[in-house]
């Protein structure tokens, strides 16, 4: 496994027959791990980035205290028969400061996730184009976790018709629920209990929709569930198109992502799966 700290020494990697980059900002747990089996499957060459941009955080201090462990995600990646991993520097990346050109998430950028974190799917597609860009795979693998960061990618490579397929691989959780995330480091173990409400809430609301239930019952279901629980303070808790991550109306029918964001104490998760609405018994993708 290489580890490749310059743009010029990536161009300098010889190809295999089928490239697969994992994008990731470090601190790396299974749910990254997973993407990386899943990157395997699809290709023979997996190069894997650890980058933490400072241009999606709308937080100076939330930048500054992300965790940072290098060492210990070679250590992770080694076994997995990663070919290369590219951790290039705030000035490697961004060799002139804060880019004059940046690329737009549009509307995506504007919603839910967006309209929280003002800017952020702006700067995660600047960085995924440059990263597209310089590693130039065939496959890029993203977690369905940040189900509306999937979405603003596939239309970053189909707006801007970037030559590469976008695969998902599925949210990878704990036993009891908690959706693996690099931000859980920072939950206490009281916290950690009430960030359950979280998948529990979205447990709920797949069940109503697997049940028949309209679209405005499910989100009812879930959020019943999430004002029972205290310490729980709600960003949102909504459905998304998972054409565009434009929030789906009472009549909606089809498939739809159920996505929540909350605070936990200082900590900020999201979780999502995707559901159907309008067609009962079917199989709700517990994500």
């Amino acid at each position: 496994m290489q580890l490749i700290r310059t743009a010029a020494d990536l161009a300098a990697l010889p190809r295999g027959d089928r490239r697969v980059v994992v994008m990731t900002m470090g601190a790396l747990h299974e749910g990254h791990l997973a993407l990386i089996r899943r990157a395997k499957d699809l290709g023979d060459q997996v190069v894997v980035t650890i980058f933490v941009n400072p241009l999606q955080f709308d937080e100076a201090a939330d930048y500054e205290r992300y965790p940072r462990t290098l060492d210990a995600d070679l250590a992770l990646l080694e076994p997995l028969g990663v070919d290369a991993v590219f951790a290039p520097s705030d000035d490697e990346m961004y060799p002139h400061g804060e880019p004059v050109v940046t690329v737009s998430a549009g509307v995506i950028g504007r919603v839910l996730e967006g309209a929280a974190r003002p800017g952020h799917f702006d700067g995660v597609l600047t960085v995924v184009a440059k990263l597209l860009h310089l590693t130039a795979p065939d496959v890029a693998v993203f977690g369905a976790k940040d189900a509306q960061q999937v979405i603003a990618v596939k239309a970053l490579v189909r707006d801007l018709n970037f030559p590469v397929e976008i695969a998902t691989a599925a949210t990878v959780r704990d036993d009891d629920g908690l959706a693996r995330s690099s931000r859980n480091v920072f939950l206490s173990p009281d916290e950690r209990s009430r960030a359950l409400a979280l998948s529990r809430a979205l447990a709920s609301a797949d069940h109503a929709a697997r049940s028949g239930a309209s679209l405005a019952a499910t989100l009812r279901a879930g959020r019943d569930v999430l004002d029972a629980h205290d310490g729980i303070d709600l960003d949102y808790f909504a459905a998304l198109n998972p054409a565009d991550a434009s929030e789906a109306n009472d009549d909606y029918r089809g498939e739809v992502v159920l996505a929540v964001a909350a605070r936990v104490g200082e900590t900020r998760l999201i979780d999502n799966v995707t559901t159907r609405i309008g067609e009962p018994g079917a199989e709700g993708d517990q994500r």
